[in-house]
């Protein structure tokens, strides 16, 4: 072989090995490329639209053209974030609801679902039917589900009361209002709980399979009890999967909007005003799509802040902990 022959094939060794080289570098890009664009059109451009609307006085006399509607500048968020005013004070006590509902909701799906998970490490006769119907709830369509429980709450015809009043006798004969009132609060975090605790027994379960069995039996010759394993090996072993629960489960329950609307309609009770569906009330009830888009901006910036603060902290705590 020439030395001019040598130098073709090196070039073209070289040649094909770059080649390569980009195709392995573009593959990951090419194949993330259809989400990236669903992402685009189904989130970024509305989220767009929606920050430009916050910034105009946008009412149903504008809906045919929204462009045209008059800018306002600041004013709407002035107006969202003034609690000495009826829309301020408003959003301020939605605000404080969805944040109680928000913290009693995780805080019992996560612990009910924990446990749950726990419990069904242990093999027992009939745990595979057992674990199929600890996800029903899960699996049901969420509106389905919703409405069966506005069912279950009616005041005359409810299972709920018939229940608690006609077969405990607790409350006296008197049924109670479930949707209206201050219960209806207790009855919108019943429903959250029961549909949202199956995806954290779904999680922990799976990260419980990947504690070897020889920790537990190592530290039951040691003599810890049931609560001292469960405590020292199988919550710190799933410490990074549920930092992650618990965020998935505040943002979707934060965030949550079909719930409260299948169970109480367009206007929930005051007890019961989580913030999504006050957002709702100002955008499509009243048809003041300005404040509402600032309201729904305000909520978006809360949310990436707590968001970013959170993963800010149990990253450190990682950090901390591994060193």
């Amino acid at each position: 072989m020439t030395s001019a022959t040598a130098g073709r094939v090196r070039r073209t060794a070289a040649r094909a090995h770059r080649t390569g080289r980009v195709r392995r570098t573009a593959l990951p890009y090419l194949l993330l490329l259809p989400a990236l664009l669903l992402e685009l059109l189904i989130h970024l451009v509305p989220m767009a639209m929606g920050i430009m609307m916050s910034f105009r006085e946008l009412t149903q006399f504008f809906i045919r053209d929204w462009s045209s509607a008059p800018w306002t500048g600041f004013d709407n968020y002035e107006l969202a974030v003034d609690v000495n005013k009826p829309v301020g004070e408003a959003l301020l006590g939605s605000f404080l609801t969805t944040c109680a509902f928000t913290l009693l909701s995780v805080g019992l799906c996560w612990s009910v679902g924990t446990a749950a998970a726990v419990f069904m490490q242990e093999t027992f006769r009939g745990r595979g039917i057992l674990r199929a119907l600890f996800l029903v709830p899960y699996a049901l369509p969420v509106y389905a589900a919703v409405i069966t429980w506005a069912f279950m709450f009616q005041r005359d015809n409810g299972l709920v009361n018939h229940v608690i009043h006609d077969q405990l006798g607790i409350g006296g004969a008197e049924h109670t209002f479930w949707l209206l009132g201050e219960n209806s609060f207790w009855a919108l975090l019943t429903v959250s709980v029961w549909k949202g605790w199956p995806f954290a027994f779904l999680i922990v379960t799976a990260a419980l399979q990947n504690i070897p069995k020889e920790l537990y039996e190592a530290a039951a010759l040691d003599g810890a009890g049931v609560w001292q394993q469960i405590r020292r090996i199988t919550l710190p072993s799933v410490g990074a999967v549920n930092q992650v629960l618990v965020l998935v489960l505040f943002l979707w329950t934060f965030n949550d909007f079909n719930t409260p609307f299948v169970l109480f309609g367009k206007s929930a009770p005051e007890a019961a005003d989580l913030i999504s569906i006050h957002i709702y009330q100002s955008s499509f009830v009243t048809w003041n799509f300005g404040t509402g888009s600032a309201m729904s901006v305000l909520l978006l910036l809360f949310l990436l802040l707590v968001t970013s603060g959170y993963l800010a902290l149990t990253t450190r705590g990682r950090r901390n902990a591994d060193a």
